[in-house]
């Protein structure tokens, strides 16, 4: 019997970084469900339309996705996994189209501003903020827009058959995002778990909380996060999401006991295997013979 392909709800479309992501996590044999928002994810996994959720949740630059915390805590679907994948953004267009004739430059709003050093030579360009990176790329094609570049990933430039004119405009080029995989109660975590996600509330007094991290300290586990969030409708009252890594399930057993103890709506949003790159063999193999267009700067002959 034929094993189905995991379907997997990712917000954007087709070759935007979250269905990159899902690729890294799962490999390139998945049904990829298009939602329009990060909410629409969680009620496609509700609803039994997918089986899997890939989420951001943090960018290196940007900093963590907040109304995303919400969603984990009102939908309570477990996290099993974490991806993190480098954010490469390249200028693309219709092929034979040159940058000479071009106006107008659509993307992410985010990803827009993550350009902003490489679009200073040319203030003349007019800047089309959307709501996703793929669907700006997706758009040219559909259109045979000659006027217009998108800023997106290579997944893009491939999928809708336009050509990269410039790689990597990115101004800061160590850049990643963090994306969570979640699902349903049934569905068995992979690997052996070595991290959790956590949330819980202390009480308002002068050491609540560092009585909870001291034994996080005491039991050796690394706290790789700490966010906190206002309690709606609760003055002074904050929800803390720490990420956790431990090398004995024993020290984070032990921890957990305690830390209930001194905390109070205590959850554990996910235990998890912490993600680890591992080395790719194409590091190894000859650069391939890319194809693409140096931008002259303004000025230049």
């Amino acid at each position: 019997m034929k094993k189905e392909k995991p379907r997997v709800a990712i917000q954007g479309i087709r070759a935007s970084f979250h269905e990159e992501a899902a690729f890294k996590y799962f490999g390139e044999d998945i049904e990829t469900i298009e939602c329009n928002s990060f909410k629409q994810t969680f009620e496609a996994l509700q609803n039994k339309e997918a089986d899997y959720v890939v989420m951001a949740i943090e960018n290196s630059i940007a900093g963590s996705i907040l109304p995303n915390y919400t969603l984990l805590m009102s939908y309570g679907f477990p996290i099993v996994g974490e991806v993190f994948i480098p954010i490469q953004l390249h200028l693309m267009a219709l092929p034979g189209v040159k940058f000479e004739d071009v106006k107008y430059v659509t993307s992410h709003p985010i990803a827009i501003r993550q350009c902003v050093d490489f679009f200073y030579e040319y203030p003349h360009l007019k800047m089309v903020e959307s709501s996703d990176t793929a669907a700006c790329a997706k758009r040219i094609r559909e259109e045979q827009l000659t006027d217009t570049v998108a800023i997106a990933n290579t997944l893009a430039a491939n999928l809708y058959g336009l050509q990269i004119l410039e790689r990597r405009i990115e101004s800061n080029k160590v850049n990643f995002t963090r994306f969570l995989i979640i699902t349903n109660h049934e569905t068995p975590v992979k690997g052996t778990p070595n991290k959790a996600s956590l949330c819980f509330e202390v009480s308002n007094k002068a050491g609540s909380l560092a009585k909870v991290l001291n034994i996080f300290a005491d039991q050796n586990l690394n706290m790789s996060k700490i966010q906190s969030m206002p309690v709606l409708g609760k003055r002074n009252e904050y929800n803390f999401y720490v990420d956790i890594e431990w090398n004995e399930m024993k020290q984070y057993d032990s921890a957990i006991r305690q830390t209930l103890k001194y905390t109070h709506n205590f959850n554990i949003l996910g235990e998890y295997e912490r993600y680890e790159e591992q080395p790719s063999t194409d590091q190894f193999k000859k650069p391939e013979k890319r194809t693409y267009i140096k931008i002259k700067k303004l000025g230049q002959a």
